[in-house]
């Protein structure tokens, strides 16, 4: 089974714990239980060969044959509900026969083995299945000797008998062995998942902005990825603050003759205004967008709702002549990764916009979504975007002027700034009649 590189850890061990439970144990059951039987038999053999010996040496020499004396040594072969019996033949005649095998009738198979060498084997009388050991021996002396086969029996049963208590014992010792495997597991698996866990809540700190660095003891397999997580961190931050440097006496270098040239007698002239103006908002869109791209890689996370209040509370000032309605609607703990700065740019344009359109209310809505993700909704009641120009709206230096003062080149600001935190802005129509701006960030981590 391949198990997928994004299948959780919790996951793999129960992969790991059903092998061992269902494939593992039982295999490990019938081993034992096929080894044991084996060595059932294999003792089957050797008890059946000490009786016999013993047999042999309890054979007595006589003239019209062979006689054994009442009671053998094997108690075995003494009581009439054993399960061992041992029989003598003299070619097909049987001669002697143990008290066990009274009310035993079977015709036991002579193999061809000469005499001195023993056959131990699984035999069948009827429909009842024995271990037999025959061995046959020559008995006399010089002048007189005799020819005679011992045979002796135990039953399978017996064996099986035996092996079936053995396997409820095994059953047993094998279900407590298979509790005791699963706790050790879930144990061994919490005890190797805290060190991740710490470092998954070091991670998120930094996140939230509630720490610079990891800084937790790890096990040796974790400590190369501190280290390199360590370093990451420390040349991003270098790499921020050399670029707000830059691009702070940029801004300056760009900012102060251009406001000399605004204050010169060529700003008297409306052409050269409005070309005045177009560059000093293209400055603004490039800097935040290098701003923006040199932002490190480990987001912090800003709580939106405190982002927005102060907005709106300055839009109200703003625009008190036209007396909006606001309503803002944030879901509790919303939270957008990412820099403080940039969130503010991107509702303060979409939020003065939508006052600038409406006719009277305009609403915004703030919802979780998954991953720490979030939804944002402007929406206002003016006469809307036309869905021809709504492409047009985001491209840089157009401009549409469906209404007064209407959405300008802060939206290709928006638009930037969106697709710089890999997220998404659609224009539609609002449920109040005008245009609806919904920005999302799904901060899908793979």
């Amino acid at each position: 089974m391949v198990i997928g590189p994004q299948i959780s850890l919790k996951i793999r061990q129960g992969f790991i714990l059903v092998f061992v439970l269902v494939v593992a144990l039982p295999s490990l059951f019938f081993s034992i239980g096929r080894a044991y039987y084996d060595s059932l038999v294999e003792a089957t053999r050797n008890t059946l060969e000490a009786h016999l010996y013993s047999l042999i040496s309890e054979v007595e020499f006589l003239d019209e044959g062979i006689g054994m004396p009442r009671s053998i040594l094997a108690p075995e072969l003494n009581r009439l509900n054993s399960d061992t019996y041992a029989l003598i033949y003299q070619g097909n005649e049987l001669i002697w026969y143990s008290e066990s095998a009274v009310n035993l009738s079977v015709s036991p198979e002579f193999s061809d083995a000469q005499a001195g060498n023993s056959d131990f084997r699984r035999v069948d009388y009827q429909g009842v299945a024995y271990w037999q050991l025959s061995l046959t021996v020559i008995l006399g002396n010089a002048e007189h000797s005799q020819q005679a086969r011992f045979i002796l029996l135990k039953q399978n049963s017996a064996l099986l008998a035996q092996m079936g208590r053995f396997r409820d014992t095994l059953v047993t010792w094998m279900l407590i062995m298979g509790i005791v495997i699963a706790g050790l597991m879930a144990l061994g698996f919490i005890w190797n998942a805290r060190p991740l866990q710490r470092l998954d809540k070091e991670i998120k700190e930094i996140e939230a902005g509630n720490r610079e660095r990891v800084s937790g003891l790890y096990p040796v397999e974790l400590r190369n990825i501190k280290l390199d997580l360590n370093l990451l961190l420390e040349s991003q931050q270098r790499q921020k603050e050399r670029y707000r440097a830059s691009l702070s006496d940029l801004a300056h270098a760009l900012k102060t003759p251009l406001a000399v040239l605004k204050s010169s007698p060529l700003a008297n002239d409306l052409d050269a205004q409005e070309q005045l103006d177009r560059i000093n908002a293209m400055i603004e869109h490039q800097l935040k967008r290098a701003a923006t791209g040199a932002s490190d890689a480990w987001k912090k996370q800003t709580e939106i709702e405190p982002i927005v209040q102060s907005i709106l509370n300055a839009m109200r000032k703003v625009y008190h002549q036209k007396d909006i309605e606001f309503t803002f609607s944030c879901e509790e703990k919303a939270a957008f990764l990412g820099d403080k700065t940039d969130l503010m740019e991107i509702f303060g344009n979409l939020i003065d916009n939508a006052c600038k359109a409406c006719a009277s209310k305009v609403d915004i809505t703030v919802t979780r979504l998954q991953n720490k993700g979030v939804r944002l909704c402007v929406s206002d009641d003016g006469p809307g975007v036309p869905e021809d120009k709504r492409e047009d709206l985001l491209t840089r230096g157009k401009r549409l002027d469906t209404y007064e003062a209407g959405h300008g080149v802060g939206m290709a600001i928006v638009s930037d700034l969106v697709n710089s935190y890999h997220g998404n802005l659609v224009i539609g129509q609002s449920e109040l009649g005008g245009a609806e701006f919904v920005v999302e960030f799904k901060n899908e981590k793979n």
